[in-house]
């Protein structure tokens, strides 16, 4: 009997380990992962993307706070956050501090649904089976995302949701397109439809969930690099196998990362963050991302055919 005994006590200590190693240390485990793209024209210079995504801040976040601070000293030309920014009616303050060196950079935004609604209490497991996409019931936002908005476009970022702009990032022209959340049917594909401006050095679309109709638009479209987040890289993964679920309609082997859709490059970021509702990490640590854009290697010349 005790024999028998030991082995349950011993799998609930195990599984107390993993819970706190997940909640405590993997969840506040920052770190910042690097691509290069080779997106651009031969002799184009490289440019920096720093890209920011699901911090779903509270206030007394402060590490989290602090390490996004340090982000500003990798010179970064451009600044993407990608959305589901706040957790917490009060999260905007903090926010703006830990975004305040950054915000004197050239900047994009647009929102994901966290930003808008406040998050509810609600069983995880459900995930393993179905997406978040029809478990919101509130109509009217209860976070102050006009709050958060003005404050980044008071400090000269753009507000990509459902539309687009032109903008100099380095010596860049680059062409924006951006939707706001899919995954509340807040996107507008329409409003922004169209070929994408030839002439413009970088075609760039920006979005909160990376469903696959939208980025097959922006493909269509001839946008060449598509910036994600809302996955969180799966959260709860498997070492050696990885994400169980995506929480959206992408595959399991884009959930985070650089990856290709149709012509475009895609980058779908794990995010810095958990709902407060469900606050750990496991194989999955939170990341914000620097993307450095390449020129493209020229293509060789095909070999000539021998005229007998």
């Amino acid at each position: 009997m005790r024999k028998a005994a030991a082995v349950p006590l011993s799998l609930l200590g195990l599984g107390v380990a993993g819970l706190g190693y997940a909640s405590v240390i993997e969840r506040n485990w920052f770190r910042l992962r690097r691509f290069d793209v080779p997106v651009l024209d031969p002799g184009q210079r490289p440019v920096r993307i720093l890209q920011i995504t699901d911090l779903h801040l509270t206030p007394g976040r402060t590490r989290l706070i602090n390490w996004v601070r340090s982000l500003d000293a990798l010179n970064p030309d451009l600044v993407v956050n990608t959305g589901d920014t706040l957790a917490h009616p009060d999260a905007v303050p903090a926010y703006l501090r830990a975004v305040e060196p950054l915000l004197a950079r050239p900047g994009l935004f647009v929102y994901g649904s966290n930003d808008l609604y406040a998050p509810r209490w609600k069983n995880p497991a459900r995930y393993l089976w179905r997406t978040s996409r029809t478990d919101r019931r509130q109509h009217i936002p209860n976070l102050p995302w006009t709050e958060l908005g003005e404050s980044m476009t008071s400090a000269g970022w753009h507000d990509m949701n459902n539309t687009t702009t032109r903008l100099k990032v380095g010596d860049l022209d680059v062409h924006v397109g951006g939707l706001h959340d899919s995954h509340i049917n807040r996107d507008r594909y329409e409003d922004i439809a169209g070929p994408a401006p030839a002439d413009a050095d970088l075609r760039l679309g920006v979005m909160h969930s990376p469903e696959p109709r939208n980025l097959t638009l922006f493909a269509n479209d001839g946008y060449q690099l598509l910036l994600a987040g809302h996955t969180h890289g799966g959260q709860l993964c498997v070492p050696f196998y990885g994400a169980l679920v995506t929480n959206c309609g992408i595959d399991r082997k884009r959930v985070k990362g650089l990856s290709r859709h149709d012509t475009a490059w895609l980058h779908v970021s794990a995010g810095l963050g958990t709902s407060p509702t469900a606050p750990a990490r496991f194989s999955c640590p939170p990341e914000a991302t620097l993307l450095t854009l390449l020129p493209r290697r020229p293509q060789p010349y095909p070999t000539p055919t021998k005229v007998r």
